[in-house]
């Protein structure tokens, strides 16, 4: 509170301050030109704890009612800065972007108590529960889940009293005790009870996690809880909760004094001291000790109070045992390896989990309304949930350097975010229906997850010792990937229920923000247009336009794009055949999706092949194709768009046209050109003598299983600085699905030799873009030889600081088990700085033509949606989305991109000498302008 009335009170100008202060401090009159139902009261100063909503002036830029409300929602739906804190322009100004109506407000009071109220509603939930199971003596029918959690809840809740109730009569010393107090007993117990299963559930291990995991997770939760609770109290003279124990009024004589020493500061306009007051009363992070302490504590009492009862045999007594018990294991090698804890549950516990987890608190759902303008580093997005522009993953420089740079030059980022969030989604409510349907029967088909889980392998009757270890290594093996599919089917079961939440929404949206490097993410992270080929079929826009007259044609071509199996690199008027000469298939996917053909199946992105299969056959069918109005998101994807950047920041010819930067009949395809250098090496090698060259063995049994698919994923990920170990396990893993090398050392060596060959291959094809990954790496080194992290500015403005620093372990004693927390050090990581640095610059470039594309199109009017090097709009907007992209992938790269780096690491290292920029070659960008294949 104090930091937002500070922020607003010197907002303004001189006059506009004294008008505050005049307006806010008792005996002054009221200026003439209110109103007099605008009533306005002393000027009342709150401890942080607590939020005054009524004591606010009148005029335009800080309206604020002085009415009392029934709900959060309806103070909010009134006005929602006064919690947001941000400045206005005026009301009049804010009316006219603000959309207006009855339906508007009722969504955002929606939205504010999916924000405010999801684990208050939860606690509620279950001491409802519980009132309802002692009056009736009953136990209800619920879910597998909820009936372990109602059954845990209530030991718990009553546990977390005890023990607040020993910390406000102090006899509870730790340190974490003022902040065990501050949230509701039974609200805490929700928080640790579902924060821990959603642990358990993940790919860690099938009902086993980390302690220090866990509660640092837990103890942020509760943390950002709290920081809720505080921003959401209302005016009055009770003090913000700390728990049923605490209750009472304010200090008077405290409350006058610090009243008077703000207006006092105020009037002097003394913003040091004034800070100093508002750090002292703000609402400042509780630090990894705090959070851990509070978290492992809730666990602890969680270990204590949580049992289940086993199947219980005739007239034996119950079996009752711990839900969860607290392990130590030592990781890596038997005797050397790290001693970490652990907590697991019981089988028991697991037992239909998956199918009930839909039960579980989702955090960060995705908004009924418009987000929250952008206006800086936490300033934009959701109403009340904590939202930060960066996931700076508490990289300390980064999360500085973000704050630090100004509005103006920040401002195409916030531009580019906003309008990725403003994008309206809905469910494709037949694709769903498909989708669970398929689910429910189990059938493993279209990349859905088995339901069932791989038989562990059983052990050998035998005392030979490489039998026994080739075991172990199937067996590991197994575990890992049933752990895996578990992981997976829970994280359906969630995407299911956002759908089905969802699904009756006339639309929502999904507020962004980016990583360090510039490429922006949803902030939900489940059910979003960046996830899976079902989450993707299952969206689609909410807003629809007349396919006009060449919607229809980009409906063929996109179809064919998602069959792919080479069909998506034929000309566009080889894809239009391919979807003609398909229509009776096109027909039968869309009327009868599971009952006929089922040749959908067959597309490589299923639920959107079929999802497009549906819009075409309505387009086709209705009266006037060019009017109706579709939904469908239609892509337009980069050509192995790493490459692409380098070939334009080398001016590279040959690198140029290897990735459609110029124009052709047909798009060319790196993968493939790849694939047949490897094959022509492959080839010599195999005719060479084993004696004298070893590979030619692995030669001659890969002769037969080259092909695009084998290289591609190494292909794409070499200009992200992949490492012949990583295209050796890529090209290993494409190998083991294939099962054509049963011998695993045989496996090994065939993929060391490929992963060699493909290296190589790269190495000749491009050249140029070998060159700038060298020279981009070898200025990292440097830099990082003084202990300096590697900085720059991208070209839409965005600061960019690597993270990389050596971790050092920091220990936190508590009552269950000491526990060691990652923490960075002053020394920076230098190699990692420089294998990294080449494919982080050119994310941020990539990242910084999807926002330049994103703004021009919102400026357009164009419906747009990003998933990195993908763009999408609605399909009679493609040509347009087309033009804008190509124009500004130049308008980018006509800028001296690394001429300016260069001038930069040199202006700020002066001492140090940097190599010569890479000799370039004489391409035309104007040439991307005439490409039909760029992005396509």
């Amino acid at each position: 509170m104090w930091r937002n009335y500070v922020k607003q009170a010197f907002w303004r100008n001189r006059p506009y301050r004294r008008l505050l202060i005049s307006q806010c401090l008792p005996g002054k009159s009221q200026p003439s030109d209110f109103t007099t139902d605008q009533k306005f009261r002393p000027f009342e100063l709150i401890f942080s704890s607590t939020r005054d909503s009524n004591c606010k002036a009148g005029f335009g830029w800080l309206r604020i009612p002085t009415r009392r409300y029934a709900s959060v929602a309806e103070a909010v739906s009134y006005d929602d800065d006064e919690f947001r804190g941000s400045p206005r322009e005026t009301i009049e100004e804010e009316e006219v972007k603000r959309p207006m109506g009855r339906a508007y407000e009722s969504l955002r009071r929606r939205q504010v108590k999916l924000e405010t109220e999801a684990w208050e509603k939860a606690s509620n939930e279950y001491k409802q529960m519980v009132d309802e199971m002692c009056k009736k003596k009953l136990a209800p029918n619920l879910p597998y889940m909820k009936s372990l959690f109602l059954g845990w809840f209530e030991p718990l809740r009553e546990a977390i009293k005890d023990e607040q109730k020993l910390c406000v009569e102090r006899k509870c010393r730790s340190v974490y005790a003022p902040y065990f107090v501050q949230l509701p007993a039974d609200m805490m117990a929700v928080i640790a009870m579902h924060k821990l299963m959603g642990f358990l559930m993940t790919k860690e291990g099938k009902g086993v996690t980390r302690v220090v995991h866990a509660s640092m997770a837990i103890g942020e939760a509760i943390e950002q809880e709290v920081k809720l609770h505080r921003l959401l109290q209302k005016t009055g003279r009770k003090k913000i909760y700390r728990c049923e124990v605490i209750e009472g009024e304010m200090d008077d004589k405290e409350e006058k004094k610090l009243k008077k020493n703000i207006t006092k500061l105020m009037k002097e306009n003394n913003l040091r001291k004034m800070r100093r007051i508002v750090n002292r009363q703000g609402e400042d992070s509780w630090g990894y000790n705090i959070k851990a302490r509070v978290g492992v504590r809730l666990i602890e009492l969680l270990l204590q109070t949580a049992f289940i009862q086993a199947e219980q045999v005739a007239d034996d007594p119950p079996d009752l045992r711990p839900a969860f018990v607290h392990t130590l294991r030592r990781l890596g090698a038997k005797d050397s390896g790290k001693v970490c804890g652990f907590i697991e549950c019981d089988p028991l516990v697991l037992k239909g989990i998956e199918r009930t987890v839909k039960h579980m608190v989702i955090p960060y759902m995705p908004m009924l309304v418009t987000p929250v303008n952008w206006t800086g580093y936490n300033k934009g997005a959701h109403f009340f949930l904590p939202s930060y522009v960066m996931r700076t993953h508490g990289a300390r420089e980064q999360c500085e350097a973000v704050k630090r740079a100004p509005n103006k030059q920040m401002k195409p980022v916030f531009e580019a975010l906003d309008t990725l969030g403003n994008t309206k989604w809905r469910i494709n409510k037949r694709i769903l229906n498909v989708v669970e349907r398929l689910w429910i029967s189990g059938e493993c088909i279209a990349d859905l997850v088995d339901r069932k889980d791989v038989p562990l392998p059983d052990k050998p009757d035998t005392e030979d010792e490489t039998l026994l270890r080739k075991w172990k290594q199937e067996e590991r093996s197994v575990v890992k990937e049933n752990a895996e599919r578990y992981a997976l089917r829970c994280e359906t079961e969630i995407k299911f229920e956002v759908a089905r939440k969802m699904k009756d929404e006339e639309g929502f949206y999904y507020p962004h923000n980016l990583d360090f490097r510039g490429r922006a993410y949803p902030m939900h992270p489940y059910l979003n247009h960046l996830g899976s080929d079902m989450c993707r079929g299952i969206l689609e826009f909410a807003e629809g336009c007349p396919l006009g007259k060449s919607g229809l044609r980009w409906l063929k071509i996109h179809l064919a794009n998602l069959y792919a199996g080479g069909v998506d690199k034929l000309s566009y008027e080889g894809r239009i055949a391919f979807t003609e000469n398909h229509l009776e298939e096109i027909f039968d996917s869309s009327d009868r999706p599971l009952e006929g053909k089922r040749w959908w199946l067959s597309a490589e992105d299923p639920f959107q092949f079929l999802a497009v299969c549906i819009e075409l056959v309505s387009a086709l069918r209705s009266t006037s194709a060019k009017t109706f109005i579709s939904h469908v998101h239609v892509h337009q994807d980069g050509s192995c768009n790493g490459l692409q950047h380098y070939a334009a920041l080398g001016r590279d010819k040959l690198g140029a046209a290897a990735v459609n930067l110029v124009a052709g009949d047909k798009p060319a395809d790196v993968y493939t050109g790849i694939a047949e250098r490897v094959l022509e090496i492959m080839r010599s090698d195999a005719q060479k003598d084993p004696a004298d060259f070893p590979d030619a063995l692995s030669a001659r049994i890969l002769i037969n299983q080259v092909n695009r698919k084998l290289v591609k994923q190494t292909v794409m990920t070499s200009v992200y600085g992949v490492t012949f170990i990583g295209a050796r396990n890529q090209i290993k893993k494409r190998l083991k699905e294939r099962g054509a090398i049963a011998d695993d050392e045989e496996l090994f060596r065939c993929s060391c030799y490929a992963a060699k060959v493909t290296l190589t291959s790269l190495g000749e094809m491009f050249a140029a873009a070998r060159s700038i990954m060298d020279w981009l790496g070898n200025c990292a080194k440097i830099i990082a030889s003084q202990n300096e992290p590697v900085q720059w500015i991208t070209p839409v403005g965005l600061p960019v600081v690597q993270p990389y620093r050596k971790l050092g372990d920091h220990s936190i004693k508590t009552s269950l088990q000491t526990l060691t927390v990652k923490r960075e050090t002053e020394k920076v990581a230098a190699r990692m700085h420089k294998t990294a640095f080449p494919p982080n610059f050119v994310h941020s470039l990539d990242s910084s033509h999807m926002m330049m594309t994103a703004v021009a199109c919102g400026k357009a009017g164009i419906t747009f949606a990003g998933v990195h090097d993908s763009y999408w709009t609605h399909a009679c907007d493609v040509d347009e989305l087309n033009r804008v992209l190509r124009e500004k992938f130049v308008e980018l790269y006509e800028t001296p991109i690394l001429e300016n780096l260069l001038e930069s690491f040199e202006k700020s290292f002066p001492e140090l000498i940097f190599p010569p920029l890479p000799e370039r070659g004489d391409f035309d960008l104007n040439e991307v302008l005439k490409s039909p294949y760029f992005f396509n």
